[in-house]
């Protein structure tokens, strides 16, 4: 009998293991380096049971390794804490969930940033609070008092979710209030969230433009991440992609000052041409830049697309030495041929011609997408 449980006992296991092999993988998220930095993915916003969340802040690392990301932000509420029944320190500590977390961040090469989020009502509504040095001092009843005490301790602040619904009057307009204008006038805070979750707020994403504000793309999980994301093929919680000198969290954090970010969510980027442009050029191949062609003759020029990203290109206007298709997507690590013929109407030689697209799936500013430009090395021949 003892030998029959046993055997029975390790059988359990065994399948136990084997139903859950992605707990010991990590997927990176291929989205290339750029010139003098490094991209780092990046979640700034995500709770625990030490305030609303449902999972205890070192499932919180796990999470971020096994979904390939550099660092993490734990901003449990500091006014909203759900499970404060079952969930008590002795000095009732908001630094707590942080320190947690970062013993497993050290054993996983996991950044693990302090965080506090500031719950308040719109307005001015909800911010963060990142690389705080005490959560503690946040603890505050006027809202502008938590917020300066953030400053005080050469925090990154930024507003969460601007459209969220439930914050929004009567006529779901998205609002930027006098309070808002205080706070940014004075330099209080520096982000501001144009994607929480699923929802992209075109009208925050031209707001960041205008006012020079860093972009944030961050999940603002509260469940087990693979219950809110990761539910179907391509689905994936929001990362902000940030331009570090190296990793750590020092450079993250001058990245974010000088405002180096970008947003990727569904099979979208978000952020400025600056950044857009070389990480869609950094993802793109054309494995034969140098072609021959003549008369009106196909010829078939492949593309590798080395990133995540399927790239969705649209031809701006007409090539006079150049026949290409109007629309060209580029999928995920897969290479592409391009179908190319001269016109016709050409005189013999070579150049270089610049074959002119948009990527409408990349965004510098609502509605509009990245210009790029595909230059081949052309051989004309009669």
């Amino acid at each position: 009998m003892r030998r029959l449980c046993l055997v029975v006992w390790l059988l359990s296991a065994a399948l136990a293991l084997a139903g859950r092999p992605e707990a010991q993988t990590r997927t990176e998220i291929n989205i290339p380096d750029i010139p003098g930095y490094l991209t780092l993915k990046c979640d700034f916003h995500m709770h625990t049971v030490f305030s609303d969340g449902l999972v205890w802040p070192t499932v919180r690392v796990e999470e971020a390794w096994r979904h390939g990301l550099d660092a993490i932000a734990i901003t449990d509420h500091i006014e909203y804490q759900a499970h404060k029944t079952d969930v008590t320190t002795a000095t009732n500590d908001f630094n707590r969930s942080a320190e947690i977390a970062r013993g497993k961040g050290n054993d996983l090469d996991i950044i693990v940033i302090r965080g506090s989020e500031i719950t308040r009502k719109m307005p001015p509504g909800h911010f963060n609070a990142i690389f705080v040095t005490n959560a503690n001092a946040l603890a505050v009843t006027e809202w502008r008092d938590a917020i300066k005490a953030a400053h005080a301790q050469g925090a990154f602040v930024f507003w969460n979710h601007p459209g969220w619904e439930k914050q929004l009057e009567a006529d779901k307009v998205v609002r930027w209030y006098p309070e808002h204008t205080e706070l940014h006038d004075a330099k209080l805070f520096q982000g501001i969230e144009i994607v929480n979750e699923t929802d992209y707020y075109p009208v925050v994403h031209r707001w960041a433009l205008e006012k020079k504000l860093t972009m944030l793309c961050d999940s603002d999980v509260h469940a087990p991440v693979d219950q809110e994301y990761y539910l179907c093929p391509g689905d994936h919680r929001p990362v902000t992609l940030v331009f570090a000198k190296e990793r750590t969290a020092d450079a993250i954090k001058e990245a974010l000052q000088q405002r180096r970010t970008a947003g990727y969510l569904g099979n979208r980027l978000f952020g400025e041409e600056q950044f857009l442009k070389p990480v869609f050029e950094k993802s793109i191949q054309i494995k034969k830049p140098q072609v021959t062609l003549k008369d009106k003759r196909r010829v078939y020029i492949p593309i590798a697309n080395r990133s995540d990203v399927d790239y969705k290109l649209e031809r701006e206007g007409d090539v006079a030495e150049i026949s290409i298709p109007k629309e060209l997507t580029l999928p995920a690590r897969k290479t592409v041929l391009l179908e190319t013929r001269g016109t016709g109407v050409v005189e013999k030689g070579k150049r270089t011609v610049a074959l002119p697209f948009k990527v409408t799936n990349l965004l510098v500013a609502p509605d509009t997408p990245l210009r790029v430009t595909l230059n081949l090395e052309v051989s004309f021949t009669k």
